[in-house]
């Protein structure tokens, strides 16, 4: 009976540890970057200059790579399209896994485009195939010729998965 009640509870934490590894940013900021320079994340480079976001968040399930992510008010902050994000119509998420080869090889995944309103909001729900190593994640939100304009902040993960 004890080894009955010993595998029970073995194969229920095992089962526990596999389902909770899912990574939340409880804000997005815009790219706080002057006109003319660049700020890459890896390989990937920032948009001409600087966005703002009124909130956001991201959540991303790294068994299943089910995620979503929603942002309000991503729009520039200066020139003459100050408030409005200007030419962008449409943008991506991107969660990049072990950024400049930190803990494996650095994976870049992208979702699929969404509609930026004229307000600056988005949302998209999606699944990504994730590696199965994914140490230091990142999340960009990506305009559609690939230059970051926002990224994922405070991050917050549950308690078997750690940066």
């Amino acid at each position: 009976m004890k080894k009955v009640c010993l595998l029970s509870l073995t194969l229920c934490a095992a089962a526990f540890a596999q389902s909770d590894t899912v990574v939340r940013w409880r804000g997005i900021e815009g790219v706080i970057t002057a006109p003319g320079i660049d700020n890459p994340v890896s390989q990937i480079h920032s948009g001409a200059g600087p966005w703002t976001t009124r909130d956001g968040n991201v959540r991303i399930n790294l068994n299943s790579g089910e995620g979503s992510f929603e942002v309000e008010g991503l729009v520039l902050n200066g020139g003459n399209t100050s408030g409005t994000p200007g030419q962008v119509a449409n943008v991506m998420g991107t969660l990049v896994c072990n950024p400049n080869n930190v803990g494996g090889s650095e994976t870049v995944l992208d979702t699929p485009l969404t509609s930026l309103s004229a307000e600056g909001n988005a949302q998209l729900s999606f699944r990504l195939n994730i590696p199965v190593v994914c140490s230091k994640p990142v999340f960009l939100i990506r305009v559609a010729s690939g230059k970051w304009i926002a990224t994922g902040t405070k991050p917050a993960t549950d308690s078997q998965f750690h940066y």
